[in-house]
């Protein structure tokens, strides 16, 4: 047993000490180098940079312009693009309109509940827009409710998903979402035609008789009912980075793609992302955005791209302190609060993790002094050795 095991200890003990080649001659950029160097992580396939905010200074990289699979680390970009292409004051509606006309107390025609991708809309937003109705004076409704969720396309899942993503990994992606899709005490796969009946069930409770429920398209002539918003976007942005959601990431990325009028598509949002990037001088070499989430096999960044947008999310007075509120902290929230709980990383580091079968992540910031990203790929990859591994990384820029 133990002449089995000395070779494995020898060759992890050389694993640690070893440093990739050209990642610097400083004592700091040394520690980075041994911090990276762990069993069943590929350095290969390990793209990371350490930059001083204060001086410019890169203080470590290695491959940092390798294209590589990001995984969670994806919703940086979409946060980023987010905030500055739609602001943080940012709200998003869901309207309810009717198509016919009021008759005393009776609405003789249908309703119809609008969504503009709201991944917040809940239950009590629901109530709220049944109360609106019965404040107009209506009682009844003779054609019952109809869903409008052409905000946005059709497309329920993300290009380059694995097929179990959907609904284990992310609701079904719909303009009109309420309570992420939960319907009769299950995930449904028509999230517009459950949020029709669950209208319904509100009006009904509100006192408004109604029967009936479908799918439908407004029309200019329809007349306004009742309408409500969304919680700014820094919050559904600080939420969604924190816990990393990816259903709120996918919603977001479609909502950039509806900004231009059109229907909202992953693949019109990854434009506004990419040109917000592009705009703040991030570098895109090797740059492919497919989705918000980070769960596409095909979504590439690099840990110089990450690192740029940080950078550049910390120079905007507009951005900044939203896409901090985003990032979980060391050893006290959101997806790092079981990580890095000793001085001197805890509290310290704030960062966006990111984990698939095939990729790990963390990006973000040291003590508001250095900004750092690490990116490792593997088939697959050992999250718990590159958890190690990044958590180091970040730990001796903390010590600094």
């Amino acid at each position: 047993m133990t002449r089995r095991r000395l070779p494995v200890v020898a060759i992890v003990l050389a694993l640690f000490l070893a440093a990739p080649a050209g990642a610097g001659d400083s004592p700091l950029s040394k520690r980075l180098a041994r911090a990276l160097v762990v069993p069943h992580v590929s350095q290969a396939r390990t793209g990371a940079v350490a930059i001083d905010l204060q001086t410019g200074e890169t203080v470590f990289s290695e491959h940092d312009a390798l294209p590589l699979a990001p995984a969670s680390n994806e919703k940086l970009a979409i946060a980023y693009g987010a905030l500055v292409a739609l602001g943080s004051g940012f709200r998003i509606s869901t309207d309810v309109v009717g198509r016919g006309e009021q008759d005393g107390t009776t609405w003789r025609g249908s309703l119809l509940l609008i969504g503009h991708g709201d991944p917040t809309l809940s239950g009590a937003g629901l109530a709220a827009l049944a109360r609106q109705v019965r404040a107009a004076g209506i009682r009844k409704v003779t054609r019952g409710v109809f869903a409008d969720e052409s905000f946005f396309d059709a497309r329920r899942t993300g290009t380059g998903w694995k097929s179990w993503f959907y609904v284990n990994e992310c609701p079904p992606l719909s303009a009109l979402t309420v309570d992420r899709g939960r319907y009769l005490g299950r995930t449904t796969r028509d999230p517009a035609l459950a949020a029709a009946f669950l209208f319904g069930g509100a009006l009904r409770r509100a006192g408004v008789a109604v029967t009936g429920a479908g799918h439908g398209a407004a029309r200019d002539a329809d007349v306004p009912l009742a309408s409500v918003e969304s919680a700014p976007l820094s919050q559904i942005v600080a939420w969604m980075g924190r816990v990393s959601d990816n259903f709120t990431a996918e919603l977001l990325l479609k909502q950039l793609g509806a900004a231009g009028g059109e229907a909202g598509t992953s693949a019109g949002g990854a434009e506004i992302v990419r040109g917000a990037l592009a705009d703040a001088g991030v570098p895109l070499a090797g740059v492919r955005l497919l989705d918000g989430s980070g769960l596409s096999s095909l979504d590439r960044l690099t840990a110089r791209a990450l690192s740029g947008l940080l950078r550049a999310a910390w120079a905007d007075p507009d951005v900044r302190p939203y896409l901090l509120a985003a990032l979980p902290v060391a050893g006290r929230s959101g997806t790092l609060a079981d990580r890095m709980r000793t001085p001197p990383a805890r509290g310290n580091v704030q960062a966006k993790t990111g984990t698939t079968s095939l990729a790990s992540a963390l990006s973000g910031y040291v003590k508001r002094r250095y900004v750092f990203s690490v990116l490792q790929n593997g088939s697959p990859v050992s999250s718990y050795w590159a958890r190690r591994a990044q958590d180091r990384f970040a730990t001796a820029l903390a010590a600094q």
